[in-house]
């Protein structure tokens, strides 16, 4: 064990869990009308719970139990076996264990932003859950558990390069958001604009500080690596920012904050898979290029495509985390094939569940709140409590 290590690693595990809470749930929170912003709340708070349990029960196995190529086991259950003796590399394994349950926390919890303002609550948490152990623990194995494409896996010597999560994190958790999303159909009245945009604002800000544990800690070692993930973690994010700002300008006549926060979020989403393996010129490529990509993204699904993607999880997270994974091709840190191809797998993958999960769940439970529930809103109509005066 390496006690500089281990330090590092547990503040990036809080780091990222900060992400989750308060982080993204101020920043969906602010995003929505004022008579939902709880249920947001909500959504974030219980996925971070259940997520948590499921990790120590099952998920934490199937990712990291053992190296068969598509998943890991059953052997670690409970954490069966794991020890204060038991190392990953150079750090505890308890504190492996915890750091990569934050992601797993994280990763569903990003789909919340498709499905808001309408959805049930009792769909929300059996989705996640059973979408957190079938879709998100499988992927995390097959790249990052040294399973099938992994190095010296179907594509050979170099396997996929996915530093913190591009694909693992951001493409499974966009798509499926997508999914979602067309399932659902659109909200009743989506013209309303966001209740809080300095709620936003805050959130998306607590996401950056957050980010650097999450791609910093990525590197699961107090060294250089780390520093330059984060530095680079960190350009790509104010690039993407200003760029997103800059295409507002320039289309719309004015930058808006709620699009210069986004900008910044799209820059963090598509380093996010490169950040151990670029400079900080390369950084600063990929966030200009996303800050104008995701937004274009945004338009596409909104005006051509008319899907209700209600906080544009898909075109932010899912295409960022996506161009992020090839572009590391295009710098020559990975190879064409191994990045174009997980892409492929862990994409079909990743639908194939996702649809068979919303059939299955709706089956059980609810998948949207009738008409008068969504009017009066989720927050007093699901969980009898309200946030806001909505005649303020």
């Amino acid at each position: 064990m390496n006690a500089a290590d281990t330090a590092w690693i547990m503040v990036a595990t809080a780091l990222v869990l900060f992400m989750t809470l308060p982080g993204l749930a101020l920043f969906y929170g602010g995003l929505v009308r004022a008579r939902n912003v709880l249920s947001v709340f909500m959504h974030c708070y219980a996925i971070a719970c259940l997520m948590s349990v499921l990790w120590f029960v099952a998920g934490y196995s199937i990712a990291f139990g053992g190296d068969g190529p598509y998943w890991g086991g059953l052997d670690k259950l409970f954490l069966n076996g794991v020890t204060l003796d038991s190392l990953t590399g150079t750090l505890p394994e308890i504190l492996f264990f915890a750091f990569q349950m934050t992601f797993a926390i994280i990763t569903p919890a990003l789909i919340v932003g498709a499905y808001v303002e309408r959805i049930g609550f009792g769909f929300v948490l059996l989705f996640s859950a059973l979408w957190m152990l079938i879709c998100y623990a499988p992927v995390v194995h097959w790249v990052w558990g040294g399973g099938f494409l992994a190095d010296g896996g179907i594509f050979g010597e170099v396997g996929v390069r996915d530093f913190a999560g591009g694909i693992v994190v951001h493409a499974t958790a966009g798509l499926a958001a997508f999914i979602l999303a067309i399932f659902l159909g659109a909200r009743r009245d989506k013209a309303k604009p966001p209740h809080n945009p300095g709620m936003v604002m805050i959130g998306a800000a607590m996401l950056w500080v957050g980010w650097f544990g999450f791609n910093g800690g990525s590197q699961l070692a107090a060294d250089a690596g780390a520093a330059m993930a984060i530095t680079v973690t960190h350009l790509s994010a104010a690039a993407a920012s200003l760029t997103w700002a800059l295409w507002e300008r320039i289309k719309f006549g004015r930058a808006s904050m709620v699009g210069l926060v986004t900008g910044t979020i799209a820059g963090l989403a598509s380093v996010t898979p490169a950040a151990g393996f670029i400079t900080p010129i390369e950084a600063l490529i990929i966030g200009a290029v996303a800050g104008v990509l995701c937004q274009e993204v945004v338009n596409f699904v909104r005006g051509k495509l008319v899907v209700d993607d209600t906080l544009d999880v898909f075109a932010v997270h899912g295409v960022g985390g996506i161009f992020g994974t090839i572009m590391i091709a295009a710098f020559g840190a990975g190879t064409w094939t191994a990045q174009l191809g997980s892409l492929a797998i862990v994409g079909i993958w990743t639908t194939v569940v996702t649809v068979a999960l919303i059939y299955i769940c709706r089956a059980i439970t609810h998948l949207r709140v009738d008409d008068e529930t969504e009017t009066t809103g989720l927050d007093l109509a699901v969980h009898g409590e309200r946030a806001y005066d909505l005649n303020s």
